[in-house]
């Protein structure tokens, strides 16, 4: 270590063995105290926090809170009382024989450093570097840099090349608004930034890299949420000559090895338990089921047919069955009702099993003894268990309203193991979707995934039938990851995009690359791409991606440390040929 060196040790490298030695070390100042002629100062770095002596009071005269400094002295033992067990150096302190300020603090602090999380979220990233310096804060990115050089290493080792793709590209329906860059050299045209590498990394297998890899950045301009931000990053992975199964094994051997390498939690065994779209729809209501929840959800339609309750006429009938929880309180079974009507819910019907065999509840007097008894028998249905009724005249709106109950009642009643990480894979996605809204059919998932039976499915069913090798990786009801089997025969390529309004030559022109490349012949593919940030999040125990990435947007999507998105100069908006117009609202 050179002589002017800013340090010869971290703080957390200071302990007993060091006693009587000379150090220096640097950090910024936590605090300074003085106890009656003798001053005290917390030095932090990003390791530890170290005690510095001083019997001067010139010493540190001039410095405040968070300024950065060098401190050189001799370590020597704390009196047993001042111990301090809760930092690695409490037993040692260090006796200034020099100090020097490397930057002095000149402005009030927003925050406390050690108390930053409780800031306001905005307040945080608008001094997301002195956030940073919270330990607490820091030690998500510490974690970050692991699992991704954990990553890179597993991905060489199953024998995925890394290849990086452009940021800058053409803009693609990927089912999110594309964010645009207008170009100068070409005015009036765009590039966009990618939603994820979709079509280079089917280019890279026609090019015959045939195991591909990257940490990819993907931009959507999408409202923001706790587990959604405007950019983040998967791992995103492509492979030739695969069927469904070995993608998805990759992806187990993937998660399950970050999950146990860095959780100290239960994580489920492989291979994952895998459920079909359609199963994941009718028993727990989301195509991302968090299955640490015992309850499931069954239907009722058919039981109920002839039912002369009015509100389940000509619906969809879901219901869950609660064991052991009959004596609950009016009171209690009122927040169900209140959770119910919160969520746009006309109501919820419920009844109880009692010990004699006979059924309490408010809709008991429009069954029949037929349908009571059909109803304890099907649904196996226990005494003091109670029956739960979501019924609309809409199959996915029931579904949906199911799923959200069965979500609610997991949680108020505490049945959701915390210290596990339950995965699933939803796979056998329907490749197509009626919007009832657009009044139109549209893609379900990806528009690039191959349908099951190829491009004769579109002769022998119905377009809304036909399923597609698509899959989620699910955990703890979070979507992981996607994926899919891709679509390398053009004709059948185009047939579905023809489905949801192109043209073949709208096809042709927008999908020009990869229309041709398909001409020379393309290897049957897939892949997958599970996201870094819900990885991170899931692991740390976060419940908000912006918390493990560094500098993220707000929940608005501004940024209030760099001051975007910012307008640009007259001269700027000349050299684009870009115009502003303001838009009446």
């Amino acid at each position: 270590m050179k002589a002017n060196s800013y340090r010869t040790h971290h703080c957390e490298e200071i302990n007993e063995s060091l006693l009587g030695h000379e150090v220096t070390v640097s950090g910024w100042v936590e605090a300074i105290r003085d106890h009656g002629g003798v001053l005290f100062l917390d030095l932090r770095d990003t390791t530890e926090v170290l005690q510095v002596v001083s019997n001067d009071d010139k010493v540190f005269r001039g410095i405040t809170k968070e300024s950065v400094i060098r401190v050189k002295g001799v370590i020597r033992k704390r009196d047993e009382e001042t111990y301090n067990p809760k930092l690695k150096t409490g037993t040692v302190e260090l006796l200034v024989s020099s100090l020097d300020i490397l930057s002095k603090v000149k402005e009030i602090l927003p925050f406390e450093i050690r108390q930053s999380k409780n800031s306001s979220e905005d307040v945080r990233l608008k001094y997301r570097y002195l956030d940073l310096r919270n330990k607490d804060v820091l030690k998500n990115f510490e974690l970050r840099s692991e699992v991704l050089h954990f990553i890179r290493n597993k991905m060489v080792n199953l024998g995925f090349m890394e290849v990086q793709t452009p940021i800058l590209t053409a803009t693609s329906p990927e089912g999110a608004r594309d964010f645009v860059v207008p170009s100068r050299n070409f005015k009036g045209k765009f590039y966009a930034l990618p939603q994820a590498p979709q079509i280079y990394k089917e280019l890279l297998m026609v090019g015959g890299v045939e195991k591909y890899f990257q940490i990819a950045p993907c931009f959507r301009d999408e409202d923001a949420r706790s587990d959604r931000t405007l950019e983040f990053y998967q791992l995103d992975f492509e492979m030739s000559y695969v069927e469904e199964e070995d993608v998805l094994e990759v992806g187990e051997e993937v998660f399950y090895d970050i999950f146990t390498k860095f959780s100290k939690k239960k994580v489920s065994p492989r291979p994952f338990k895998r459920l079909s779209y359609q199963e994941a729809m009718e028993h727990y209501g989301t195509d991302k089921p968090d299955l640490r929840n015992p309850l499931i959800i069954d239907d009722a339609s058919a039981t109920l047919e002839s039912t002369t309750f009015k509100p389940f006429q000509k619906s969809t009938i879901k219901v869950i069955v609660v064991p052991d929880i009959g004596t609950k309180p009016n009171s209690w079974f009122n927040e169900v009702v209140d959770y119910a009507s919160s969520i746009g819910m006309p109501g919820i019907g419920y009844l109880t099993l009692l010990s004699d065999g006979s059924l309490k509840g408010p809709i008991d007097k429009f069954l029949s003894d037929e349908e009571r008894w059909s109803l304890i028998e099907n649904f196996s249905m226990k005494a003091n268990s109670v029956m739960f009724f979501i019924a609309n005249k809409s199959k996915k709106v029931a579904q949906k309203y199911a799923g959200q109950i069965r979500d609610y009642l997991g949680k108020k009643l505490d049945l959701i193991d915390e210290n596990r990480f339950e995965f699933c894979i939803v796979k056998d996605f329907p490749l197509f979707s009626y919007d009832e809204e657009q009044r139109k059919i549209e893609f379900c998932h990806n528009p690039f995934s191959l349908p099951h039976g190829g491009i004769k499915a579109y002769e022998e069913k119905d377009v809304l039938d036909i399923l597609a090798y698509q899959y989620d990786f699910v955990c703890n009801g979070y979507e992981m990851s996607s994926g899919a089997i891709r679509n390398h025969d053009i004709d059948s390529l185009v047939k579905g995009f023809e489905v949801v309004g192109y043209t073949k030559e709208e096809v042709k022109n927008r999908f020009n690359s990869i229309y041709t490349a398909f001409q020379y012949g393309a290897p049957p593919h897939g892949g997958m791409a599970p996201g870094i940030d819900r990885i991170l999040m899931l692991l740390l125990g976060e419940t908000n991606l912006r918390e493990v990435q560094a500098f993220p947007t707000s929940a608005s999507g501004a940024d209030g440390l760099m001051g975007s998105p910012s307008t640009l100069t007259s001269k700027q908006l000349k050299e684009l040929g870009i115009k502003i117009e303001e838009v009446k609202k």
